[in-house]
């Protein structure tokens, strides 16, 4: 009975949080209603008992991506009313991506009633042991079975980071720019200078 009133109160308030993210006007009400969202929906796999993807919604999403999208929501300057222009003015191609989107996902639907989809059934091999807990499971099979492709996932986020660097870096031209040997060269009697000003002349930057 417990579990059946957490069920529908983690559902409702997802789906309400879920309508919320998309009719708020603000932004940052926006990304705030997201990361409601994403509590409940952890709430919901606590439930079905994956914990270890709950974890990960509160951690990666909510810890991370929602935090990230809030920063960027409230530190850049965004023209409210230029944004609903652009609403508006995309509106007709939204609506028609939408209608080609339902559209097939009707016709998805269809064919798995009609037969003529055969979903693939599990064998058993990546079933958990027993006396096991879901995410000692899942790290045995991301650590044997799926190693390699772990680690290509790992090695591929490595290079986008190291792209990501080097396109945004920008050299200096100019003399402002950071020289590291001299700065290691410098003595600390070349750091400070003493002068004796004169009365009201003030001081020479």
């Amino acid at each position: 009975m417990i579990q059946t009133l957490a069920f529908y109160l983690f559902a409702v308030l997802l789906i309400a949080s879920a309508v919320f993210v998309i009719l708020s006007r603000n932004p940052v009400h926006s990304v705030l209603w997201l990361i409601v969202a994403f509590f409940n929906a952890a709430g919901l796999m606590v439930l079905v008992g994956a914990e270890f993807i709950a974890m990960l919604l509160v951690i990666v999403y909510v810890g991370a991506v929602a935090v990230l999208f809030l920063f960027v929501v409230m530190m850049l300057d965004i023209d409210f009313a230029e944004l609903r222009a652009g609403f508006i003015k995309n509106f007709p191609l939204g609506i028609a991506i939408a209608l080609v989107l339902l559209a097939e996902l009707v016709l998805g639907l269809g064919a798995y009633q009609a037969g003529a989809l055969q979903l693939g059934a599990a064998d058993g091999a990546s079933a958990a042991a027993l006396g096991v807990s879901n995410t000692a499971a899942i790290g045995a099979l991301l650590y044997t079975r799926y190693l390699f492709l772990f680690e290509a996932a790992g090695m591929l986020l490595l290079v986008a980071m190291i792209g990501a660097i080097v396109l945004t870096h920008r050299q200096r031209g100019d003399s402002r720019g950071q020289n590291v040997s001299r700065q290691n060269q410098r003595r600390p009697g070349d750091a400070t200078r003493n002068e004796r000003p004169e009365v009201g002349k003030g001081v020479v930057l």
